[in-house]
């Protein structure tokens, strides 16, 4: 085991416990899909539930559902945030652009004990969430790398003021700095989406080496 390992199991020792049913979503997604380690996982789902219990969010955007993992753990949070405050009119809208996803997140999703405050949907968040009507608090941006830019202005387009966008892998397993990824289009879509909004004076924003990278944005 490496230094880096061990560290990242005190960090999983020292953070809330997930729970069993996203547990088994998680070793799922791993088993059953060709891309597992796309998970979001227990360090930042956990992350995403305490995001949402600080923003106390009425409505989330997601983009890029894949297995339903970080949709649950972000309607934990609204589950909280209703408990605590009676208001349980709260509802994160995720869309995902993949169909052959859909049987599968669906069934986890549905089976889940906060399917209630989740709208699962099937298609291009860039046209379909513009359709809504919806002004969101809260956006989590997980979708396609390539079109990060464009997905971050729809959604900064739909944010209230002061709203919070989480854009995830923005580090990119490190290749944002590696020369070697200068042709891969994934990594170029990052470095663009990094360096647009390093100078868009619409929002405040940090970047965190968690996992991948994880930026944190709030529209000011």
């Amino acid at each position: 085991m490496t230094d880096s390992d061990a560290l990242d199991n005190y960090i999983d020792a020292h953070t809330d416990r997930e729970g069993a049913y996203l547990h088994s979503l998680w070793r799922a997604t791993n088993i059953h899909t060709i891309h597992g380690r796309m998970v979001s996982g227990h360090l930042q789902g956990r992350l995403l539930k305490m995001l949402v219990n600080m923003i106390r969010p009425h409505r989330i955007l997601e983009i890029g559902t894949f297995s339903g993992y970080s949709a649950i753990c972000m309607a934990e949070g609204l589950r909280d945030v209703a408990a605590e405050t009676g208001d349980d009119d709260r509802r994160l809208y995720t869309f995902e652009i993949n169909d052959e996803m859909e049987d599968f997140t669906r069934r986890w999703i549905n089976g889940s004990d906060v399917a209630r405050y989740i709208d699962f949907r099937i298609g291009n968040a860039r046209e379909l969430a513009p359709e809504l009507g919806v002004t969101f608090d809260m956006a989590f941006i997980d979708g396609n790398k390539r079109t990060y830019t464009e997905d971050y202005e729809m959604t900064l387009s739909l944010l209230r003021k002061d709203g919070f966008i989480i854009a995830d892998n923005t580090l990119w397993d490190g290749h944002v700095i590696d020369p070697e990824y200068d042709k891969d289009s994934q990594t170029a879509g990052i470095r663009r989406f990094n360096d647009f909004i390093t100078t868009d004076n619409r929002v405040d924003k940090v970047l965190l080496p968690l996992r991948d990278g994880l930026t944190l944005i709030r529209k000011r």
